[in-house]
């Protein structure tokens, strides 16, 4: 394995991962999936692809079923840095893009509390 792979390795294949929770509840009950949360997932997909930041080494967008963060919805959690994230709309989204995914920097006015949970 050249030095390349081996660091890649130790760091992961990502550098990060949001995952936004799509679930949807089939008995009525609140749930991301009814405050656009497949739009918010769509649209960062399309806006880490335009900032150039998808791929090995980079960035990636991931679906999740129920996170049980639900009284916060839509929710969207990055990893390695394990921050949770609402959202409202596409400038929202933006955003964490650019602030968060690009450049390593919290978009703190969007975090979800810690005592936000199902």
């Amino acid at each position: 394995m050249s030095d390349t792979q081996n660091q890649a390795n130790a760091d992961g294949y990502y550098q990060r991962h949001i995952f936004f929770c799509l679930n949807e509840r089939p008995n009525g009950e609140d749930c991301c999936a009814l405050h656009g949360a497949k739009a918010g997932f769509d649209h960062c997909k399309r806006r880490v692809k335009e900032e150039g930041l998808a791929g090995k080494g980079q960035v990636r967008v991931n679906k999740a079923g129920c996170l049980d963060r639900c009284a916060g919805g839509p929710v969207a959690v990055v990893y390695p840095e394990a921050v949770w994230y609402t959202f409202i709309d596409d400038s929202d989204i933006d955003e964490i893009v650019e602030s968060h995914l690009k450049n390593g920097k919290v978009v703190e006015r969007l975090v979800l509390p810690d005592n936000v949970g199902r």
